[in-house]
């Protein structure tokens, strides 16, 4: 089964022009698929659209009566996965803003398949790019992944704050028996939680890969939900706790972790 996580937040004009393209690219893959959504606390039309949407697809909905923010609304999807998913089964988050084209779910599926438990969909891998992008913020972006590969290496990895991805459902359930609540620690600090399941699967031995993918933000309908002092200081205190004191989180989660392998079932 594919699993499909959309956090949303006011995606009432997106969401008619996002859910017909993932449904044809979901049918065409030939097996069982579930969308859940997060609607975090929306102030439009967002819920009638689900609640029309969930006559027709296989779509469930997770529902904040207010907005609580990115953070935790990834943690109520990824927990959700966790339950519904089986062995062999894929897990899909994207956004629900139409700049993720869900044309790319096969590759990333076969990739998760094949050979990784994480497969990032990548601006900069040979072949992906961005469109609709201004040159500022293609600026900060690129210094983003840059600090953000200095300080997290991952052997391969060009791509660390899309949140365009696919896991292998086992990692999943693996890194939440393991980390419970704390998957998502920094729920409070925008979009910090993207990058946060990266380092922390990292931690746990997760294998990545990427794929190209062209990010369509001439596609987005209204303002950017990125609130971006906040995900700069997020960024910045995942710095410390990765790497101070005495080893921060590289060295107290791979021993816990080696513990909890030693009395719990391997993935």
């Amino acid at each position: 089964m594919i699993i499909v996580l959309l956090p949303a937040y006011n995606e009432e004009e997106s969401l008619p022009r996002l859910l017909p393209k993932l449904q044809h690219t979901l049918t065409a893959l030939g097996e069982p698929y579930r969308i859940v959504v997060c609607n975090d606390g929306s102030r439009d039309g967002t819920q009638e659209q689900l609640e029309r949407a969930s006559t027709t697809l296989p779509l469930e909905i997770i529902r904040h009566r207010i907005n609580r923010g990115l953070g935790e609304s990834v943690r109520d999807l990824f927990e959700r996965a966790s339950e519904l998913a089986e062995p062999g089964d894929v897990i899909i988050r994207m956004d629900c803003d139409d700049t993720h084209e869900p044309e790319y779910i096969p590759t990333i599926v076969a990739r998760v398949r094949a050979d990784c438990d994480v497969v990032i969909a990548s601006r900069f891998a040979p072949g992906g790019g961005q469109l609709g992008v201004s040159a500022y913020r293609a600026f900060i972006s690129q210094c983003a992944n840059i600090f953000m590969r200095l300080f997290f290496p991952i052997p391969g990895l060009r791509e660390y704050s899309c949140g365009f991805r696919g896991y292998r459902a086992e990692i999943i359930r693996h890194a939440i028996a393991f980390y419970g609540n704390n998957f998502v620690q920094l729920k409070g600090l925008g979009f910090t939680c993207t990058l946060e399941k990266l380092v922390k699967l990292r931690l746990i031995g997760a294998r990545f890969g990427e794929v190209p993918f062209v990010l369509r933000y001439d596609q987005k309908q209204g303002s950017s939900k990125m609130v971006g002092s906040t995900t700069t200081l997020g960024y910045l205190v995942m710095a410390v706790l990765y790497h101070w004191p005495w080893g921060g989180w590289r060295g107290a989660i791979r021993r816990k972790h080696v513990d909890w392998r030693m009395t719990n079932d391997p993935i």
